[in-house]
């Protein structure tokens, strides 16, 4: 394979000092059939399963539990199709990133924006990692946040809350944070957290089971929700029946949700070096079965949650079963479930943060513990003020989702294609070229409307409830 030249006039010389590009062993456009293919600094030993098992837990994140909201503000037959599309268009654009990486052998997302664009676009898509990566710690410690004190109150055997300081949400992350989330965060090596990876997956399948089995065990309606009486009112028509389509200012939200919860492309490439026999088909294939087995749980857990609540569903699935029993067992062991998912994964996502800060603010420097712990505090800090203030985890999802995860998932990805590909491979008139830039047109207009929809329900919005409607 030739490397010595780059579409677009771009020469290896744009590249920061000391990064190479990698040798012809990682993707050769020839094999002799026994020849590894291998990046040359790094012989891969992750099996095909424990890769897929690996990118599954990248995908899965706390946006399931937003998905039942989704479908209610979609609807049960539109819903569907919009996941359909969007686990689809996500699977392409990891073919895109692939692509790319093919021809460049470079196995980080921030060294695909150096090489595409030069400096500025690895500080871009730096930059983009780390607003996406900000945006998910601060929805798993928004979930700690509303339900770690629902769970304590559950221990104590109380029904409403009280004014002592280990029920206050806010006291509650900070001290998670500096207890748990500090600590793992400091490790020198992601590597030391894998051991968690399966146990926070397990957790997550333990909450679909239990939203399937609630949805046979909780009858509708309630008397939880206070909207109507049993022997004195009339109950809606629309109370217990599931809305086929449905299109209304709460929509906004849905697809921004949607997109956040399938983004597992800054993982993609990482997971890529460390697959044993690398080949794109490997990786691809890996991808897809990631994304299906998370299209699936996500498809159940939005059919079952909102079948249960329908109207009622809020943005956060967990906190609605706690108007029905708030002492309820199994729901108590659902939500400690779903805290030990979430706390486990914070440590997870900053990592990626924290490299794409030393690449852009210390690129030649050598690992020094005090950078590493420095910045690793600022991080949590920043996150913790966040979720403080801002009063609905709806909007966490709804912004951030709306911002960088179609960055992430469309627009990155296209314009990496375009820029990388050589033009003697493939020139702008190329079909493969034309779809990547019809996906990139794609992402900016679905960045534009997102967040023109929600600027609109933000101006004319102001009398929403805490639960999101």
């Amino acid at each position: 394979m030739e490397l010595q030249k780059v579409s677009n006039g771009h020469e290896y010389e744009t590249l920061d000092k000391g990064i190479q590009p990698e040798e012809e062993a990682f993707l050769p456009e020839k094999s002799d059939g026994f020849k590894k293919q291998q990046f040359t600094d790094f012989e891969g030993k992750t099996s095909f399963g424990m890769s897929a098992f690996n990118l599954s837990n990248a995908i899965m994140g706390s946006g399931i539990l937003g998905l039942s909201y989704a479908m209610s503000n979609t609807g049960i037959v539109l819903f569907p199709i919009l996941l359909t599309a969007i686990a689809c268009l996500s699977s392409y654009s990891v073919h895109l990133l692939l692509q790319s990486a093919g021809v460049v052998g470079i196995r980080a997302y921030e060294q695909l924006g150096l090489r595409a664009f030069g400096q500025v676009g690895k500080i871009i898509a730096a930059v983009i990692i780390t607003l996406h990566n900000i945006g998910a710690m601060s929805s798993y410690l928004f979930i700690v946040k509303f339900e770690l004190p629902l769970v304590i109150q559950a221990f104590l055997g109380q029904t409403s809350s009280s004014e002592e300081w280990y029920m206050n949400g806010n006291y509650l992350i900070v001290i998670v944070s500096v207890l748990i989330i500090l600590p793992l965060a400091l490790m020198k090596h992601l590597g030391y957290l894998g051991y968690t990876s399966g146990f926070s997956l397990t957790c997550m399948v333990f909450f679909l089971s239990s939203v399937i089995y609630k949805r046979f065990n909780i009858p509708c309606p309630l008397d939880a929700f206070g909207n109507f009486s049993f022997f004195n009112a009339t109950i809606p028509e629309d109370t217990c029946s599931a809305k086929l389509f449905t299109v209304n200012r709460e929509t906004a939200y849905a697809i921004p949700i949607l997109a956040f919860a399938f983004v597992c492309h800054p993982e993609v490439l990482p997971i890529y070096t460390e697959l044993r026999n690398p080949t794109k088909r490997r990786m691809q294939g890996i991808a897809n079965v990631s994304i299906l087995g998370m299209f699936v749980m996500y498809l159940l857990t939005a059919i079952f949650g909102y079948l249960t609540f329908y109207v009622n569903t809020e943005s956060e699935l967990l906190h609605t079963y706690s108007k029905v029993d708030p002492l309820d067992t199994l729901i108590l062991c659902v939500r400690v479930a779903v805290l030990v998912a979430v706390t486990l994964t914070v440590p997870v996502v900053l990592f990626p943060i924290r490299r794409a800060l030393l690449q852009l603010l210390f690129p030649e420097k050598p690992f020094h513990w005090a950078r590493h712990v420095t910045i690793a505090v600022c991080l949590l800090f920043c996150v913790n003020l966040l979720v403080i203030l801002v009063p609905n985890i709806r909007d966490i999802f709804g912004i951030i989702g709306a911002t960088t995860a179609p960055c992430l998932i469309f627009i990155l990805p296209g314009l990496f294609y375009i820029r990388i590909v050589p033009v003697e491979q493939e020139p702008m008139s190329s079909r493969p070229k034309i779809q990547a830039a019809c996906f990139t047109a794609m992402g900016f207009v679905f960045m534009i409307v997102s967040l023109t929809f929600i600027g609109i329900d933000w101006m004319s919005g102001e009398k929403r409830s805490a639960g999101g409607h």
